[in-house]
């Protein structure tokens, strides 16, 4: 549409000029008012160009705030859904388990773990313990299994600390050595009391491709 406004005050003009041609010229007055008129074309092009930039932009804005939205309203359904499956009246009755580990990299070789822990065979009862990680791979040609104390960096490194009724979150980080092929991954939770629990998963299904942030 702006294109064809365009065309048409550029259409005028040109018919305007002919028509001074055609006459056998015009006077100073006459070329002035055009000269004017053409100014004045040319800011009314100028300024819908700018207004219909505007418009695009406020446009594609709106679209990434909806897509934003979107994606918000599809994390809070995921999240009723996993709340329903542990704390609804139809929820099925399992014991403590590592629902999901995600693993981050972070600088250099450093990667950031999320643990999401579950347990709901006892309801209202606390599940408290720790949680330790270990990484088995390969480095220089030799399979390798790298303890919670070789990730941590620390000698006799304590467990994470974890304390819930239904469902929590742990994270913090850990470092694999440098030429190190990491292939499989083993999160051991160690509770209070009872049989410890230990879940292994391959290494590329826990780990993320990009860096976070």
């Amino acid at each position: 549409m702006l294109g064809l406004f365009a065309a048409a005050m550029l259409f005028g003009l040109w018919g305007v000029w002919t028509a001074l041609v055609a006459t056998g010229g015009a006077s100073r007055g006459d070329l002035a008012q055009a000269q004017a008129r053409v100014d004045a074309l040319e800011q009314q092009v100028a300024t819908l160009t700018r207004s219909d930039q505007i418009s695009r932009d406020a446009n594609r804005d709106l679209q990434g705030a909806l897509a934003e939205r979107d994606e918000e309203i599809s994390a809070l359904r995921a999240d009723v859904a996993f709340y329903e499956r542990f704390v609804g009246s139809t929820a099925q009755r399992r014991g403590l388990a590592v629902h999901e580990l995600v693993l981050t990299p972070q600088a250099g070789q450093a990667w950031h773990y999320t643990a999401t822990l579950t347990q709901n065979l006892n309801r209202g009862a606390v599940s408290s313990g720790r949680l330790t990680l270990e990484v088995e791979g390969s480095r220089d040609g030799k399979l390798e299994r790298l303890d919670w104390a070789a990730l941590r960096q620390e000698d006799d490194a304590p467990g994470v600390e974890y304390s819930f009724k239904y469902f929590q979150q742990v994270e913090g980080e850990v470092m694999l050595p440098a030429g190190f092929q990491p292939l499989r991954i083993t999160a051991r939770l160690a509770p209070s009391s009872g049989a410890a629990v230990e879940q292994t998963l391959p290494w590329s299904e826990a780990a993320r491709t990009t860096p976070a942030g």
